[in-house]
């Protein structure tokens, strides 16, 4: 009679019994969570965008290239105030470089503005509608004459919308109102600008004028084309976006 080989028990013993070793494996097995954090969208900044034309009307005072300025806070000058040596630079010689590093953006005008012309500076400032809008420039035919819109608050405007306003002209009170020859930076004269010695009021007050050499004063090198009054400037805030 034939016997089954011992050995080939002895396999399919072995055999038989993988099962239950791959059982036994597969209950030691631990599951691990894998946890991906997604990282939250990042907002796209949004442009906020004005258009700021300012018109020269006065009959011969040029006016020196514009310094628009957006900040969150503040004023660039104060009426009975002490100027700054910013808003002195630019009263005294036209260097508005000064004032357009006090804001949050800022943007020169191209060149000066003559009598009659215009020019239209377009600014933007990213995710932010509250800011406040402040615009400079000096009349070039005075000692320290200047003209300007002091901390508008845009808030007012909303995209399309414009708004327009006429301004007089203020003495930055950090130089005589001489109109001796030398004293004077535009054309009427061709000299000097900033000066750092203060020898006026020194505080800002609304201008009083300029007394020519048609008006006597014969030392003076401005004659009565050169007068202004109020308003010398007219400005219109768009905003566009």
């Amino acid at each position: 009679m034939f016997k089954p080989n011992t050995l080939a028990r002895g396999q399919l013993a072995l055999l038989l019994s993988f099962p239950f070793l791959l059982v036994a494996c597969g209950d030691d097995t631990k599951e691990v969570e894998v946890i991906v954090e997604v990282p939250a969208p990042v907002p796209t900044p949004v442009d906020v965008r004005y258009q700021i034309t300012v018109t020269n009307l006065t009959h011969d005072q040029p006016l020196s290239p514009l310094a628009v300025v957006l900040h969150d806070s503040g004023n660039l000058w104060t009426i009975g105030g002490v100027p700054s040596v910013e808003l002195e630079r630019m009263a005294e010689g036209g260097d508005n470089s000064g004032l357009l590093s006090l804001g949050l953006v800022s943007a020169s005008g191209a060149a000066p503005i003559g009598p009659g012309a215009n020019e239209t500076v377009e600014i933007t400032i990213q995710d932010k509608t509250d800011a406040y809008l402040s615009v400079a420039s000096m009349l070039v035919n005075t000692n320290d004459g200047f003209s300007g819109l002091n901390a508008w608050h845009l808030d007012n405007l909303a995209v399309g919308e414009s708004w327009t306003t006429t301004l007089g002209v203020y003495d930055a009170g950090t130089e005589v109102n001489s109109e001796l020859a030398g004293t004077i930076p535009g054309p009427a004269d061709g000299g000097e600008g900033f000066n750092a010695m203060r020898a006026d009021t020194g505080f800002v007050a609304m201008h009083p004028g300029v007394v020519t050499s048609d008006d006597a004063l014969a030392s003076s090198v401005l004659t009565a084309k050169h007068k202004f009054d109020n308003p010398a400037l007219r400005i219109t805030v768009m905003r566009s976006q």
